[in-house]
């Protein structure tokens, strides 16, 4: 038991959301818009096999990693004051961990993406969820009472913060999948056991499209999150 605790902390130790100080990731400059096109408030961010939309006056940090076993990036008006996540500040995190070169059983990430990773932002003293939609949930056989089981897990979620200190509302939406040995773990980046995403913006009209198209614009290994999801579920995504 002891040992199957320490792994998850293991896990959670490099997929926490918390950021380090590091050196600034040029974002990759968009493609011009034409003459008479409003220009895009997004540019596009690529961190190894990530890439996304940001707000372009945010700031991009990759996450902080050991050994290369986790890849991503971190983006905020306020990057490096992420690790608070407590929904206070804006900002964004698209993370992965390399199963390859952590070296445990897939059983864990489902355990991970299962647990306490967002438990700030689902249910904290000033944060809680709305919705939350799985895509895919198969319990994988931990104790050897089960029988074969791809161990995967996909899921979405969205909330909102209250800081009461502060009296700042935001709305957040994230999405974390442990492909296991289910269809998922076909797309995205070789090797994967997690991923997570997670956007923080303050509340206001429009809001949830807004973070519904950070989302949906992250991918992993040139996969989108809609196209994880299709995979997952044997459905074809819809349009971005």
């Amino acid at each position: 038991m002891w040992m199957r605790i320490s792994t998850v902390a293991v896990i959670f130790t490099f997929i926490g959301v918390a950021c380090t100080p590091v050196h600034a990731l040029a974002p990759v400059a968009s493609p011009p818009a034409s003459p008479h096109a409003e220009p895009s408030p997004y540019t596009e961010v690529v961190s190894g096999p990530v890439s996304a939309l940001v707000p372009r006056n945010w700031r991009t940090v990759p996450a902080p990693s050991v050994d290369g076993i986790r890849g991503g990036f971190f983006a905020s008006p306020r990057p490096h004051a992420w690790d608070r996540m407590d929904g206070s500040v804006e900002g964004m995190a698209a993370t992965w961990v390399d199963a390859t070169k952590v070296g445990v059983p897939s059983d864990y990430y489902y355990l991970a993406a299962t647990g306490p990773l967002l438990d700030r932002l689902t249910g904290g003293r000033t944060c809680r969820a709305l919705h939350q939609r799985v895509f895919a949930n198969h319990r994988p056989g931990l104790d050897g009472g089960r029988g074969p089981s791809p161990g995967d897990y996909v899921a979405s979620a969205d909330g909102r913060c209250d800081s009461t200190g502060t009296g700042t509302r935001t709305r957040w939406a994230a999405f974390v999948a442990a492909p296991g040995f289910g269809p998922a773990g076909e797309v995205g980046i070789p090797g994967s056991g997690l991923y997570v995403v997670v956007a923080v913006l303050r509340a206001s009209a429009g809001v949830g499209s807004q973070l519904d198209h950070l989302v949906r614009h992250t991918a992993f290994g040139g996969t989108t999150v809609p196209q994880l999801v299709a995979a997952a579920t044997g459905r074809i995504p819809g349009p971005s």
